[in-house]
């Protein structure tokens, strides 16, 4: 007999390992140490080992899987969660948007917004983030306060850039936040993230790409979220929006496009040959009638897509379970195709697919032995979650971000018995009320009733 010395040992339970298999084991358990799992099987098989854990987690009755990787957001736009909605893309940017961080970003907002989506993620079962903001620097640091894993992007657009001093101070800003990150702290990934082609000019676009290949790190930007970006390009430019950024270079493995809303099957062909990923936000295009993106036909040209929410201003939660189901959904509908996006394909988008788009997918995504600890138990003992046939489909098509029961990161628990550990939400809470508050008294925006 086996014995091992183990930091949480979880019993139990059903094990969805979104592995290259797909294995599914029941009656199942994960040891973990040192943050990583170091086993993973079934109880009672033969060489069964004797288990010795500083803290024990019974997981009957609950499906153990990887964490949710949300592949991109902007966490403390969680602040204007509410405050612009039922309007066009580009009217609630202009109107409302833009005016309303011109006036209110500042470090304390970005933390304390940052604190409360963080609360909201974990409480939902998303243990791994993609953040583009600004005041990055202020949100890693919330970041590590609480524990979560997360690709931190700095932004840039040219109305914060409007002369070579400001464009310069920006870039030498953003070089000292990834100099920090990059080798400080193991759960932050520091990366850059240019807001579109048509709030950055092909200057700024090709001197951000080049300082992310200076660095080694991801470049990100919203591409194609609404119909009228090729227009907007194409009359700027003489070239559609992907033909510009595929002849100024910055197209590669390391660019992650999203929403991609109007990507065209030729284009398709670009991302394929150039490793170009995609992060599918479905639920904010859907609020913003921006568009659907062609996912099923991307996955078929071999894009790889990951799953995200975008920003609580426009979606407005950040429960991934809840954007699983729309995903599955809005494509079956516009294709007319009920066999497009089975929930299979929908959670592997949330979890190891999400992974790979992050380039994280050596380290989570599924439940293998040497990989990262990031595990969240969804407790299935639910009436709306009964009778269970299909796992893959009940996780897809009924389940809600409040049945995670328990949250692992790096082998730490952050949520047990839906009670955050790193977290006062209830503070976090009340600080963003008091920045709603300031934002009405200034009248920037109206309360409706």
């Amino acid at each position: 007999m086996q014995e091992n010395n183990w930091d949480i040992l979880i019993t139990g339970g059903t094990l969805i390992t979104m592995s290259a298999g797909m294995e599914i084991i029941e009656d199942s358990f994960v040891g973990i140490k040192d943050g990583l799992i170091s086993a993973v099987g079934r109880n009672n098989d033969p060489g069964f080992p004797t288990f010795k854990a500083k803290e024990s987690i019974n997981a009957s009755g609950c499906i153990v899987m990887p964490g949710m990787v949300n592949t991109h957001t902007h966490i403390p736009m969680v602040c204007f969660r509410g405050m612009a909605d039922d309007l066009p893309l580009m009217e609630w940017l202009n109107k409302y948007i833009w005016p309303t961080e011109m006036r209110f970003i500042n470090k304390k907002m970005v933390y304390d917004g940052a604190m409360l989506a963080m609360a909201e993620m974990i409480l939902s079962g998303t243990t791994t983030f993609c953040d583009s903001y600004f005041f990055e620097n202020t949100t890693a640091e919330a970041i590590s306060v609480v524990g979560m894993r997360a690709v931190v992007s700095q932004g840039f657009a040219d109305i914060f850039m409007s002369d070579k001093v400001k464009a310069d101070k920006m870039m030498n800003v953003a070089e000292r936040f990834v100099n920090r990150w990059q080798s400080y702290a193991p759960l932050i990934t520091p990366a850059y993230f240019c807001h579109s082609p048509y709030t950055c000019s092909p200057d700024t676009l090709i001197r951000v790409k080049d300082a992310t290949r200076e660095k080694g790190i991801l470049f990100l930007l919203h591409l194609l979220e609404n119909k009228d970006e090729t227009d907007t390009i194409l009359n700027r430019y003489g070239k559609k929006p992907v033909q510009l950024l595929h002849d100024l270079g910055v197209l590669d493995e390391k660019t992650i496009a999203v929403h991609c809303n109007w990507l065209t099957k030729e284009e398709m062909t670009i991302f394929a040959d150039l490793g170009v990923k995609v992060s599918h936000n479905p639920e904010s295009s859907m609020k913003l009638a921006s568009g659907v993106a062609p996912v099923p036909e991307m996955l078929i040209q071999g894009v790889i897509v990951g799953l995200g929410t975008d920003g609580c201003a426009s979606n407005n939660d950040l429960d991934m379970i809840r954007e699983m189901d729309t995903a599955a959904k809005i494509h079956k509908v516009t294709s007319m195709d009920p066999t497009v996006m089975n929930a299979q394909t929908v959670l592997k988008m949330a979890t190891i697919e999400g992974a790979k788009v992050l380039g994280l997918d050596k380290l989570i995504g599924s439940i293998e032995t040497d990989k990262k600890a990031d595990i969240i138990l969804v407790d299935m003992n639910q009436p709306h979650l009964t009778p269970l046939y299909n796992y893959y489909s009940q996780l897809v098509y009924a389940s809600r971000g409040a049945d995670v029961k328990t949250s692992i990161i790096n082998g730490k628990i952050v949520m047990k018995d839906r009670q955050l550990l790193t977290i006062d939400h209830k503070t976090a809470m009340d600080n963003v009320r008091k920045i709603a508050a300031d934002i009405i008294n200034q009248k920037l925006i109206t309360v409706s009733v």
